[in-house]
């Protein structure tokens, strides 16, 4: 009669499988059974594996990114670090900021360098202690990763709000400039004391202020503590206390299950949704001169329309602007940026058979509708007071502009008049440009 074989008999190879089978708490059960399970337990491949699939860590360290001179330790050293928030949730924060600086990395290293490190459980104390609120889970584990921005500027001298490496990134028209930072916890209670007290909230609301961009534009983002839903101020923020929640309520739950709390609110799935409209390519950096910023214009189609009449290409793309709408005012309810880039294709403007190397702006005409309905018919020289000579192969001419909105959706289409050549010596008759129509629309996550 054949005896079976217990663990201790079997090989390292068939040990090391099968722990690799198991998740780490399981391991640390299986390590007490015997000596020899306890050394195969604790090889430091098998902790690499673990460290790997928890935490995406390639090389052992801790969560300030100190090196650690095991796997074992490191993923110890974690866990007690991260002991009082459920597992699952430090492990969805991590791969949320990783997921971030890795596409900053790539595109944006000079926005990923204002970083913060990890804040620590007594500055999130103080946190609370001095604006008298508790942080959700999610937002507390987003500040011990990252303790938001740095808004001072390495080269320079202190910047303001309004510099242009805010990570949630921004739009601009006409004199209205948004980037957005999120705030390291000293100034959160910096800002929230101030905002608070000029708004006239009281402490019982549980208000802090999380984002913010330039005095300029006010654009101030809030999180209740009570309920975990974030809030961004409209015009009426300062006389009325005006909000506009940015994320959908449907998503903000706690929720227990087999595994565990399952926590999450509206900071972190704020933050998600941003990384992965990045990640797609939705929105991306854009270059004026020698500024870089993320900008929020989306990119890529349905909300960005592309059309090319006659070798000239629109691009055409809208967003929500939360801090200058009105709630209140049944006319200019909703305003929305959009912004318009034209340029010449490599081969040149091509009309009736002959080709030009160059055209000029000379017209627009633009229809607006709110639920298909025409609420504005415009038609006038130039953009914003520019007529804009395209030549091949230069980079896209681009303008900003904003329209208010009775209700969402809607959409904006219409033309440009060019002419070959330039306005001053035209060498053929004008033509139209098709701008493709583009969606104005209130977000469901709103930035």
């Amino acid at each position: 009669m054949e005896r079976e074989l217990g663990l201790d008999e079997l090989g390292d190879l068939a040990l090391h499988i099968i722990f690799s089978k198991l998740d780490p708490a399981d391991t640390g059960r299986v390590s007490c059974v015997s000596k020899r399970l306890r050394r195969s337990a604790s090889e430091d491949s098998l902790w690499a594996q673990f460290c790997f699939q928890d935490l995406h860590l390639s090389t052992p360290q801790d969560h300030q990114g100190n090196p650690i001179p095991s796997f074992k330790a490191a993923y110890q050293l974690w866990r007690e670090a991260f002991s009082m928030y459920p597992w699952p949730l430090v492990k969805r924060v991590k791969r949320c900021w990783d997921k971030l600086k890795k596409w900053l990395s790539n595109n944006f290293p000079e926005a990923e360098a204002t970083l913060r490190r990890g804040a620590s459980e007594f500055d999130i104390q103080q946190l609370q202690t001095l604006l008298k609120v508790k942080l959700p889970l999610p937002t507390r584990l987003l500040y011990r990763f990252h303790d938001g921005q740095e808004l001072m500027d390495k080269e320079h001298s202190a910047t303001s709000l309004g510099s242009s490496l805010g990570i949630i990134g921004g739009y601009s028209f006409y004199r209205h400039l948004v980037n957005v930072y999120l705030l390291p916890i000293r100034q959160v209670i910096v800002e929230t004391r101030g905002v608070m007290h000029h708004l006239g909230f009281s402490s019982r609301s549980k208000y802090i202020v999380v984002a913010a961009s330039s005095a300029y534009s006010e654009k101030l983002f809030f999180l209740k503590c009570t309920t975990g839903q974030l809030f961004v101020g409209t015009r009426n923020l300062s006389t009325d206390g005006e909000m506009i929640q940015c994320v959908p309520n449907a998503l903000i739950r706690s929720v227990h299950d087999l595994h565990g709390d399952r926590q999450q609110d509206a900071m972190l799935l704020w933050l998600e949704e941003h990384v992965r409209r990045l990640e797609d390519g939705i929105i991306k950096v854009r270059e004026e001169g020698n500024v870089r910023s993320i900008n929020l214009f989306p990119e890529v189609p349905p909300l960005c329309s592309t059309a090319v009449t006659n070798g000239v290409q629109v691009r055409a793309s809208a967003v929500f602007a939360p801090e200058c709408s009105d709630l209140q005012n049944e006319a200019e309810k909703y305003i929305f940026a959009y912004s318009i880039r034209m340029s010449l294709l490599p081969e040149g403007c091509t009309i009736n058979g002959m080709t030009f190397s160059s055209c000029q702006l000379n017209w627009r005409h633009w229809i607006i509708r709110a639920n298909e309905a025409i609420v504005s018919n415009v038609n006038g020289e130039a953009v914003i007071g520019k007529f804009p000579l395209l030549h091949p192969g230069e980079d896209e001419f681009v303008y900003e502009s904003c329209t208010p909105l009775p209700s969402s959706p809607g959409s904006v289409e219409g033309s440009f008049t060019f002419v070959p050549g330039r306005l001053v010596d035209p060498k053929g008759s004008p033509f139209e440009v098709q701008v493709a129509r583009f969606p104005l629309q209130k977000p469901d996550y709103v930035f």
